[in-house]
Order: structure tokens, then C-alpha cells, then sequence
């Protein structure tokens, strides 16, 4: 199977995995204007379970290093694949929340609250599990990115001054989804070998925990998406009879968004074992800079803010990019 074999080119996926973490919510977007997110997120979680299976018979199957995907399936403990089962389901129930704070309160402010508490919580329990880097740097990097989400939490409630309850509830579902989405990454971690070269037996390869993963998030929608299209954040309830009266592009949208996020993961995961898991989890959760950068330039979100507000945006920016900084060179 392919490994990574270099802690600079495990740096470098992490990067690409920031830029697919930041960029996949486009898809949505660019999706019809009527098409709800809960209709919307079907596709988005068969395209991570569509290109899990693709990469673990690819790259998790070819080469002389490591089990391959079937034969390491075979010998797996069952704790382990519950344990990268379990990662998905604890992830699906946090991106849910996620998109639909999305909607409510736009890209450049749920990606920051949500994904940057993630990024503080996953780093400190990555990094307990796992000590790897210099935690001065880290503690470091995660307070900066602290007053990074503090910034925009106050950009944004100048930006909504008027519109309390619309900007309190995004903000609250942005904040569950960010402490649940901070704990999912360790269960995966702890499924899987801790060398992947000459890895023990019972624990997993990086390319079976990523499929345990993603069939957690696809069993675990049956629950947590169903519930959410009858009981829906915003707007009225929708129905499995519009699911399938979506276009082409709708459904495109999704799965290719699904799969944009999982080679994301796929490549943070591939990496972690080079750059440790609390530095290949914090490094990709950068994607809240690309998602800010999409949101305030691209989509225009903050095209009304005042002075004050664009300020504090660029504040916020400086010290993300600052604190992802001290997690590159923590290790």
C-alpha cells in the first residue's frame, strides 16, 4: 500500500487536506438555489463511502509495504474496526451540525467557531494520546487560533446586530458541532497500527480504518440525517420523495463534495503517522482560513461589514496563519 515516508511530504498533504477541508462546503453552493442541505448531505456521505472503497482497492492494495486492504480486514480486531466505526458516527452527528450552521450563519463564521474548537480540542486529545512535537509550540499555536475564533465570534455579532436569535442559534450549533467534531479523529488514530510499514496485528491499515470510518457515517445518517429532515434546524420538513426528484448537478454537487472532504482526511490520516496525529489533525483543520477566505472574498458574506469588522477579519486571518505556523514546527 502507499505510505508516506517524510515528515516534509507529510506536511504537504496536510496542506492539500486543509485546502479540500476548506473548499468541499462549496459544492453546496453550487448546488440549486432550492436544494436543502439534509437533501444535499445523502450524496455528500456516499461520496466518502464511494471513495473510501475506490482508494482502499488502489492505494490500499497495490505495492510490497504493509497489508493490503483485504487480507489487514480479515485479521482486524473487532474493538479496532468498532473504534473507526465509532470515529465516523462521532463525526457524521458533528458535520451535520455543521452544515446546518452553514446555512444559518454562512461559511466564514461556522467553519471559524465550529472547526476552530475543533482544532483546539482534537489537538489536546490527539496530543495526550499520542505525544508527539513540542507542546510549548502547540499550546502556542492553539492559543493563537483561540483568539483567531474569539475575533471572528465578535465580527460576526456585529455583523447580526439586530438578528439575535438567528446568530445565537448558528453560533450554538456551530460550538456543539466543534467540541463533538474534536474527539472523532483520536477514535480513528487508535484503530490503526501504529507503524504502517510492519504493522501489528488486530489494529488496522490507514486505508481500512478510513473505510470503517466511512461506513459509520453512512449507517449513522439513516439516524442522524433522517431525524434532521423531519425535524430540521431551519425551514420546513423535507421528504425522501424530494431526495429523488433532485437534478444531475444536485446530486453531482454532493458526492463530489463528499469526495473532495474524504481526500482530505484520507491524506491527514496517511500522514499521521510521519507528523504524529495531534499535529496532522491541527494542520488540516486549517481549512478554517481557506473556508473564511471563500466565505468573506468569494461569497461575499461580510460585503456589508463595517470598517471595524473587516478589521477584525484580518486580525483574525494573521493569528490563524501565525498559529498553524507553530503546529508546522512544533515537530
Amino acid at each position: 500500500m502507499f505510505i508516506i515516508d517524510d515528515y516534509l511530504t507529510a506536511v504537504l498533504l496536510c496542506v492539500v487536506t486543509m485546502l479540500c477541508w476548506g473548499s468541499w462546503a462549496n459544492t453546496q453552493k453550487l448546488a440549486s438555489s432550492h436544494w436543502r442541505f439534509e437533501l444535499f448531505y445523502w450524496d455528500y456521505a456516499l461520496g466518502i463511502l464511494i471513495s473510501s472503497i475506490l482508494l482502499a482497492f488502489s492505494l490500499g492494495s497495490v505495492g510490497d509495504e504493509g497489508r493490503s486492504f483485504m487480507p489487514d480486514l480479515n485479521q482486524a480486531s473487532q474493538e479496532n474496526l468498532f473504534s473507526a466505526f465509532l470515529g465516523g458516527v462521532i463525526f457524521n452527528a458533528a458535520n451535520i451540525l455543521l452544515v446546518a450552521a452553514i446555512s444559518i450563519a454562512g461559511m466564514s463564521v461556522a467553519f471559524p467557531v465550529g472547526i476552530g474548537i475543533a482544532l483546539v480540542l482534537g489537538v489536546l486529545v490527539n496530543y495526550l494520546a499520542s505525544p508527539q512535537g513540542n507542546p510549548l509550540l502547540i499550546l502556542g499555536g492553539v492559543a493563537l487560533i483561540s483568539l483567531a475564533i474569539i475575533l471572528n465570534a465578535r465580527a460576526y455579532k456585529q455583523l447580526n446586530e439586530g438578528a439575535e436569535k438567528l446568530s445565537t442559534k448558528g453560533l450554538i450549533l456551530s460550538v456543539i458541532s466543534g467540541c463533538l467534531m474534536g474527539l472523532f479523529y483520536k477514535y480513528v488514530a487508535a484503530s490503526m497500527a501504529t507503524n504502517f510499514v510492519d504493522p501489528e496485528m488486530g489494529k488496522l491499515s490507514p486505508y481500512t480504518a478510513l473505510v470503517l470510518f466511512s461506513v459509520g457515517i453512512m449507517a449513522s445518517s439513516f439516524v442522524f440525517n433522517t431525524w434532521q429532515m423531519k425535524k430540521p434546524f431551519s425551514g420546513e420538513a423535507v421528504s425522501f420523495q424530494e431526495y429523488f426528484q433532485g437534478s444531475f448537478q444536485d446530486h453531482l454537487m454532493g458526492i463530489l463534495g463528499g469526495g473532495i472532504w474524504f481526500i482530505g482526511m484520507a491524506l491527514s490520516i496517511l500522514a499521521s503517522e510521519k507528523a504524529g496525529p495531534a499535529v496532522s489533525y491541527g494542520l488540516g483543520q486549517g481549512a478554517t482560513v481557506v473556508a473564511a477566505i471563500w466565505g468573506i472574498f468569494i461569497w461575499k458574506e461580510f460585503a456589508q461589514a463595517k470598517p471595524s469588522t473587516r478589521m477584525m477579519l484580518n486580525w483574525m486571518l494573521l493569528f490563524y496563519i501565525v498559529g498553524l505556523a507553530l503546529l508546522i514546527v512544533a515537530k
